[in-house]
């Protein structure tokens, strides 16, 4: 059972400011990108496709930004399954800058997704349990993957 993946992006121009610095909004994205990644290195889609019924909606997201990123820095996206409930999972993403020789926390993310099934004439959203093919392949990461620099 998985409970951890790391992606590795370089900020493109694009994800930019007018000063270099990757928008903070980009975070977010590539928080998404990381747990997209996550799914599919598990065989499965974050993405419902047409004979499927599940999505996964943000309930709750968030950043502390502690050093900024620049244009074509390297990062990783370091996704730690915080907490799998019967209905939502909650993911802890640690982003690290990549020198030529350290890892260095630059921020620290947070977002619960709730698992649910789409009413396909009315379009009204409604919790469900995750899919035990999806439920069975995640697990809750060790709390000491957790810890900051510096505790």
């Amino acid at each position: 059972m998985a409970y951890e993946f790391k992606l590795t992006r370089q900020v493109d121009f694009a994800e930019t400011d007018t000063a270099g610095i990757m928008h903070f909004s980009n975070f977010f994205r590539f928080m998404e990108a990381a747990e997209t990644a996550f799914f599919r290195s598990l065989g499965q889609s974050i993405y419902p496709r047409d004979h499927e019924t599940v999505g996964w909606p943000r309930v709750h997201a968030d950043c502390d930004f502690r050093h900024p990123l620049r244009f074509e820095d390297r990062v990783e996206i370091h996704l730690l399954v915080r907490a799998k409930g019967e209905k939502s999972l909650a993911y802890t993403f640690i982003f690290r800058k990549l020198d030529h020789m350290s890892r260095k926390e630059v921020a620290r993310g947070n977002v619960v997704t709730a698992c649910v099934s789409r009413d396909k004439f009315t379009g009204k959203m409604t919790a469900v349990p995750i899919p035990f093919e999806i439920a069975g392949l995640i697990e809750t990461a060790p709390d000491h993957l957790f810890a900051s620099p510096g505790d």
